[in-house]
């Protein structure tokens, strides 16, 4: 007979458990990125938009409205009591409106984007506006030519 004298090889048993090592160590790096993350996502500014059917904003007779308009070209111009500035940057838009609101009680602002202006852009325009001491930013729409 063969094989009497030999002894039989040792089959290996099949490893049956799994290094979780790495998988812990991605785990905390992406709850690390999550944790970073997550505060940027839930920054904005607070808007409340107009609806084609809403009543127009009823504004304090005595107070002139402050109203910044922007142009098809991304120019601001400010709007105080019927006069209006030249064009301006973002950062003088802030400065002179920063300026009326320190003397004012009422922090409301009334912006006029041309619709052809990127959303961006007025976006930025709404967030120097808030952190110039606009309580209150308002969009100003024309209503539908041919309402239903």
């Amino acid at each position: 007979m063969k094989g009497m004298g030999m002894m039989p090889q040792q089959k290996r048993k099949p490893m049956s458990e799994i290094n979780v090592v790495p998988y812990i160590d991605v785990m905390l790096v992406l709850l690390v990125i999550f944790m970073v993350t997550a505060p940027m996502l839930t920054q904005g500014v607070k808007v409340e938009l107009p609806e084609t059917t809403s009543e127009p904003i009823q504004s304090d007779k005595d107070v002139e409205s402050i109203i910044v308009s922007i142009d098809t070209n991304g120019a601001y111009y400010l709007e105080v009591g019927g006069e209006t500035s030249n064009p301006m940057d973002l950062a003088q838009v802030r400065e002179q409106v920063a300026r009326i609101l320190s003397q004012r009680t009422q922090g409301e602002v009334l912006v006029r984007g041309d619709e052809h202006v990127e959303y961006g852009t007025v976006v930025r325009l709404m967030a120097e506006l808030q952190s110039a001491g606009a309580t209150g930013v308002g969009l100003i729409t024309d209503p539908p030519a041919n309402p239903k």
